[in-house]
């Protein structure tokens, strides 16, 4: 990776934490149906900036060089500190309280369901960078986003915010236990953002062919690589 490169991911990386950071505030101030609809700015910007995001990005890589994975870890953790600069800078009381009730239904819950409930937020998240990114279809991501708040799936990104929001005495409190929750919602996202590479060959007759039928796996898989000139023919 260049310098210059590296400077863009690093900076998008603690950007597209911010902007999750920004949303999660919105969230937890407004509160409700409303706020999980506005939490959804969070994404947008990091869709139309092209912001790398964690669970924006899983799905790039499965099954590759462990460099990528490293790649990947890493811009988790930019995007976390993201999430935690918003929090030192907007963190009130009562912030503070609605992050400790959501993380304690997360305690509640326990690792195997914490990392359970994240799968379908990963899909989720799959779905909306895909349909905004692939196809300009922004309603998987206006929908998606408040779906998975409204059903409490965790997100490994948001949840951080919320734990940087928590206070001292509270992560002092529940010690290893936080982490062993948010460790499986990480997994949970991860294969949840991997989930469409079971269907994503789904035979004709299941889905029929049409003028706007699915790319194929190859496009699909390298959305941005154009294809060779046939033989014989020149590029037009």
């Amino acid at each position: 990776m260049s310098k210059e490169n590296a400077v863009k991911f690093f900076s998008g990386a603690l950007m597209a934490g911010g902007a999750i950071g920004i949303a999660a505030t919105v969230y937890l101030k407004v509160g409700g149906v409303l706020g999980a609809a506005m939490f959804a700015f969070g994404l947008i910007v990091v869709v139309a900036m092209k912001l790398p995001l964690f669970t924006g990005q899983a799905q790039h890589v499965w099954s590759r060089k462990g460099g990528e994975y490293s790649l990947l870890g890493l811009m988790l953790l930019l995007n976390l500190a993201g999430c935690f600069i918003l929090s030192a800078l907007t963190c009130t009381p009562e912030i503070s309280e609605a992050s400790q009730a959501i993380i304690t239904t997360r305690l509640s819950k326990g690792p195997w369901m914490c990392g359970l409930l994240s799968i379908p937020c990963g899909f989720i998240m799959t779905a909306a960078v895909r349909g905004a990114g692939m196809k300009n279809n922004w309603l998987p991501l206006l929908f998606g986003v408040p779906a998975f708040i409204i059903c409490g799936f965790p997100h490994c990104v948001a949840d951080s915010y919320y734990y940087a929001s928590c206070g001292r005495e509270f992560l002092m409190a529940h010690g290893w236990n936080l982490l062993a929750a948010y460790l499986p919602t990480v997994v949970g996202n991860y294969l949840g953002c991997n989930l469409y590479r079971l269907v994503v060959s789904m035979p004709a007759w299941f889905t029929p062919l049409t003028d706007e039928s699915p790319a194929k796996v190859e496009d699909v898989e390298s959305p941005n690589v154009p294809k060779k000139p046939l033989e014989g023919k020149t590029a037009q």
